[in-house]
């Protein structure tokens, strides 16, 4: 009876690594993450837990001025995860003012992904110098086991009062990226501050990034992106251009990542954490999980029946 057991519980665990196939792209605002945070066991703990479950995660509001925070981070999750390799990516510190500046930060898993190429927008377009407080931080993956193989994420953290200019600036640097590289398939993705007072509604028609059809907004407006209960706005954004990036998405998986509610912590936990939750995208696969979940419900269905034939013959 032990041996069958075993068996059943290795064959659950093969059904398990299928349905987790899927390529996972997130994108994370840490909320002034620096020394403070990283010295902090629970909340490294739990961002451990969040970032380990991505492919690729990019981080905003980066404030680690010392340089200590950032490996502190990076081995929190090597411990935790130790299935797989994590590589981090950094830009430089960004900012109009010296006493405030962020970084964009890139940790993903070196074992599903590598870094082709980085590009740092220089931010100098003639006529709209200066655009972005913290210009984009570009980076080119490859990611052999999607469909589409390559792509580019450009990074963004707006800022708040001047969201609608730097979201309509961030269709310029989608073309200057497509241009250099010349790539489709790109991602922008972070904390675009798209909703509520930050963007209007009547400001939409101003920012080519929504007017473009051929991009498309992942994260559904209604979705709300941030942990406090007094608030209920779509901050944090993933956009995708073309028809070949939107259909190597798994229909629906963009969404946010409810952190509180999947680690069971209060409000106040939370907010040690973040006040963002991050937002997630899943990419098709090739093999087995790129059937859009068949072959996993197919398997959990032979699991029934194969648990049920074990029972009735341990029974007898």
């Amino acid at each position: 009876m032990a041996s069958l057991l075993l068996l059943l519980l290795s064959f659950l665990l093969g059904v398990a690594d299928v349905h987790g196939e899927n390529f996972r792209i997130c994108a994370f605002n840490l909320h002034n993450f620096g020394n403070s945070k990283a010295n902090k066991e629970a909340v490294m703990t739990i961002l451990a837990k969040i970032i380990s479950r991505c492919d690729v995660c990019l981080l905003q509001e980066v404030r680690d001025s010392k340089g200590t925070a950032l490996p502190k981070l990076l081995q929190a999750i090597k411990r935790f995860d130790t299935k797989n390799q994590y590589t981090l990516l950094a830009s430089e510190r960004l900012g109009r003012s010296e006493s405030y500046q962020e970084q964009y930060v890139f940790i993903y898993r070196s074992n599903t992904a590598t870094v082709r190429d980085q590009y740092q927008y220089p931010d100098d377009l003639p006529g709209d110098e200066d655009a972005f407080s913290r210009e984009p931080f570009v980076v080119r993956f490859r990611a052999p086991k999607t469909y589409i193989k390559e792509f580019a994420l450009i990074p963004q953290h707006t800022t708040p009062s001047n969201a609608t200019k730097e979201l309509d600036a961030l269709y310029d640097v989608l073309q200057k990226v497509r241009k250099i590289w010349k790539i489709e398939n790109v991602m922008l993705l972070g904390d675009f501050n798209a909703d509520c007072d930050y963007l209007p509604k009547k400001n939409r028609k101003h920012v080519r990034l929504l007017t473009d059809s051929s991009l498309h907004w992942l994260i559904a407006d209604h979705s709300d992106t941030t942990v406090r209960l007094s608030t209920s706005c779509s901050y944090d954004r993933i956009v995708v251009h073309g028809e070949t990036f939107n259909k190597a998405v798994v229909p629906s998986s963009a969404k946010p990542f409810n952190f509180q509610q999947e680690y069971s912590l209060t409000e106040e936990q939370a907010l040690d954490v973040s006040d963002h939750y991050p937002v997630e995208v899943l990419l098709k696969v090739t093999g087995p999980s790129a059937f859009n979940g068949i072959v996993s419900f197919t398997s959990y269905c032979t699991v029934f029946h194969i648990f049920s034939f074990l029972i009735f013959h341990v029974l007898l």
